[in-house]
């Protein structure tokens, strides 16, 4: 028996599909909100999904509050805007969990713009847990890009669907995607430092891993528009924190207390 757990904010483009697709493997829904103004939650509780609502903690640490709900051991953790494919589904129900010795399993993730799977840049195969034994792992308690902390996981041959993106305009425009800011402000709390030269130094390094190492080249414009989004958030997030360190208008207008 698995349970099925969904982070979410404004999803009723996406719980649905969401939420159904998780019904093929999983005996319950567990839907955590962060005080969605759409009909998220109604349309997830219409479903026969649990919700709770919960203020948003920060990705790793919302991820674990659905953990102390769930009625089994064992979980499966998906974005709003990912899918189960039927070979995920057929593996999944070929597992023997009450037998496994492993704590988590991974998934390949295909990594869409639209309707167009990208395959460069690092964004396939892209391997996530997102099957884990709750009484064993959760997701790492860190409120940006979290992941599950499995000691003895195991990568299995199928693929999820993550609609990343709904065209190429939302790399530089999603709503709520602030990464910059955020990494920027964790940053400045830590302590960490930026000189006149990081900005473009960070910028120029993750476009060249992104378009030359990981192939980026090879996906024409999604490959060059994608490294050039990963290159402008490198950028923006050490010109950001340096920012803090040299304007303190710029610091005593910001809001530490609020990241998200």
């Amino acid at each position: 028996m698995i349970t099925g757990i969904v982070i979410t904010l404004n999803e009723s483009k996406n719980i649905v599909e969401c939420i159904q697709s998780l019904q093929q493997v999983c005996s319950e829904i567990i839907i955590v909100d962060s005080n969605s103004t759409d009909n998220t939650i109604a349309l997830a509780e219409k479903l026969g999904a649990k919700t709770i609502t919960q203020s948003y903690l920060g990705d790793g640490f919302q991820k674990n509050v659905g953990l102390d709900y769930a009625s089994n051991d064992w979980v499966l953790s998906l974005d709003a805007d990912e899918r189960l494919t039927d070979e995920v589904v057929n593996t999944i129900k070929t597992l023997d969990l009450t037998k496994t010795e492993h704590d988590a399993f991974a998934f390949r993730r295909r990594n869409y713009i639209g309707s167009r799977w990208i395959k460069q840049c690092g964004w396939y195969p892209d391997y996530c847990i997102r099957l884990f034994n709750r009484k064993k792992t959760k997701f790492s308690e860190v409120k940006q890009h979290a992941s599950v902390q499995a000691k003895n996981p195991e990568r299995l041959n199928a693929d999820l669907i993550h609609y990343s993106f709904e065209n190429l305009g939302q790399l530089f425009s999603k709503p709520g995607r602030d990464f910059s800011g955020r990494a920027a402000k964790i940053m400045y709390q830590k302590g960490k430092k930026a000189n006149a030269f990081s900005p473009f130094a960070h910028g120029l390094n993750a476009f060249i891993r992104k378009y030359i190492f990981q192939r980026g080249f090879l996906g024409g414009t999604d490959g060059m528009t994608v490294a050039l989004s990963s290159a402008i958030n490198s950028y923006l997030k050490y010109a950001k924190l340096l920012e803090y360190q040299r304007d303190p208008k710029v610091l005593e207008n910001e809001n530490f207390n609020k990241v998200w």
